[in-house]
């Protein structure tokens, strides 16, 4: 009896995985943006730029990335009206190397602002709006930094002041040389990341960190029952009286356990009404075989023996079909088996007997088998090459996640459309496998019936040297 746990419904358990993960990745982004510090800004300084113009070198500026200096063709595209505050960088810039301030381009990648910090301001009086910029525009006053005096600093700490005009962010400013080239300052591009790309990378890191638990777990849970009704279904191909499947899960999951089980157990009854229904017809069918025996006694004797040869062929066709009824109904006992030693001992009784049977190759090779059925398996094939080859010379090897059986015989070989007919029951072909050799026809379709049942098959090859090979490969 199969037993099938029913769970929550598999979009639901998906649902809760997404909800789940979106939260605690939102977590995580909160905790760290409320933990850490803000990332400090980069900084330029107006006379940092104004000192890599008039020196031509590269300027390290105090809080930001070092600022170099390119010649170049063209500036690229320009950046649109000037704003208030960026016409008088430039024009600070301009007075300060002497340049007019139509021959200077600032762009702005990542909208920087502008700003003035006062240096220093000592201390500001409440009623101070403070004093105007050297240039004229209003300012925004920034308090100095620790340690920072300005110069004009008057004694007892008083100062005159000093404008120190600040940019951050990526810029480029360029000047217009007299033969048409720019002389471009811009910080020195880096392959780094930089604060705020820190934080997101953090963010990230630590949200997969805490959610790929969860993911696993999902995954896992998702997986385990379609690796089992993949093992299920190997089971079925290989014996249909498999155990039923048992299966906990979502109630999708349960959904196709439970039909699954039940195409089972249909196919199941199906093969043993087909098998039952064979047993009983040849079974009934001695009865008027026998009958005929009796009354073949008063025919004349110049047919008598031809009628009394073919009923003897069709008893033997019955018990041969009965004996494979009864094989096929018998329960299977799978336990490991060692091929080689298999084909060994099937090859030594065939040898005792007279047979030209010998051992080419073998190779310790084990599987999960029935050890009567295969038995059956080799000698039906030993005795197929000693019947119609003359010789039987066996050998047993792996490859991988195979083991392979082969038996040659030094026989006339089968022609190549009958290579697969020959596994039909009651089948022969001619001119070897015919009336007189013997046999009944249910040899090879037993032997691929045999191989099918434990997950593996058999073919025929016809030998270049001349011989047939029958080579059978089972799951190692």
């Amino acid at each position: 009896m199969s037993v099938i746990r029913r769970g929550a419904p598999l979009f639901v358990q998906a649902l809760g995985l997404v909800i789940v993960t979106l939260v605690a990745a939102q977590l995580i982004s909160i905790a760290v943006i409320f933990t850490l510090p803000p990332p400090p800004p980069e900084f330029y300084r107006a006379a940092e730029i104004i000192k890599a113009l008039k020196t031509g070198e590269p300027v390290q500026p105090r809080d930001g990335r070092l600022l170099v200096i390119k010649q170049r063709a063209s500036l690229g595209v320009s950046s649109g009206p000037d704003s208030p505050k960026r016409a008088d960088f430039k024009a600070g810039i301009g007075r300060a190397i002497d340049v007019p301030t139509d021959r200077i381009e600032l762009q702005i990648d990542n909208g920087p602002r502008f700003f003035v910090r006062r240096n220093p301001v000592t201390p500001p009086k409440p009623q101070d709006d403070g004093p105007k910029g050297e240039r004229g525009g209003p300012r925004e006053p920034f308090a100095r930094e620790p340690g920072e005096r300005g110069a004009g600093a008057a004694p007892g700490g008083r100062s005159q002041g000093r404008d120190e005009p600040l940019i951050f962010g990526d810029f480029k400013l360029g000047v217009r040389q007299s033969d048409g080239h720019w002389l471009v300052v811009e910080p020195k591009p880096t392959f780094r990341f930089d604060s705020w790309q820190q934080r997101v990378l953090l963010i990230l890191i630590l949200s997969v960190i805490a959610v790929t638990p969860l993911a696993w777990l999902f995954a896992r849970r998702l997986a385990q029952p379609i690796t089992a009704f993949a093992d299920a279904a190997e089971r079925l191909g290989k014996d249909p009286r498999t155990p039923p499947l048992s299966l906990s899960g979502s109630a999708e999951v349960a959904a196709a356990a439970s039909a699954f089980n039940m195409m089972q157990e249909r196919l199941r009854r199906y093969v043993e009404d087909r098998t039952a229904m064979v047993g009983a017809i040849a079974h009934d069918l001695r009865t008027p075989l026998t009958r005929l025996k009796f009354r073949i006694e008063a025919v004349p004797d110049d047919i008598r023996p031809k009628m009394a040869a073919d009923i003897d062929q069709m008893e033997a066709m019955i018990a041969a079909t009965l004996g494979f009824v009864r094989d096929t109904n018998r329960p299977a006992e799978r336990t490991k088996l060692e091929l080689s030693s298999l084909l060994e001992s099937v090859i030594d009784e065939a040898a005792e007997t007279g047979g030209d049977a010998s051992v080419d190759r073998v190779e310790k090779t084990v599987i999960q088998g029935d050890p009567v059925a295969l038995k059956r398996l080799v000698a039906n094939l030993v005795e197929n090459a000693l019947k119609y080859g003359g010789a039987a010379r066996g050998r047993v090897f792996a490859e991988p996640g195979m083991a392979i059986i082969e038996v040659d015989d030094d026989g006339p070989g089968v022609p190549p459309a009958e290579l697969e007919r020959v596994f039909e029951p009651f089948y022969r072909g001619e001119p070897s496998r015919n009336r007189e050799t013997g046999g009944i026809g249910l040899g090879l379709a037993v032997v691929r019936s045999l191989a099918r049942a434990h997950g593996g098959d058999v073919v025929l090859i016809n030998r270049p040297g001349g011989g047939l090979r029958a080579s059978v490969r089972l799951p190692a």
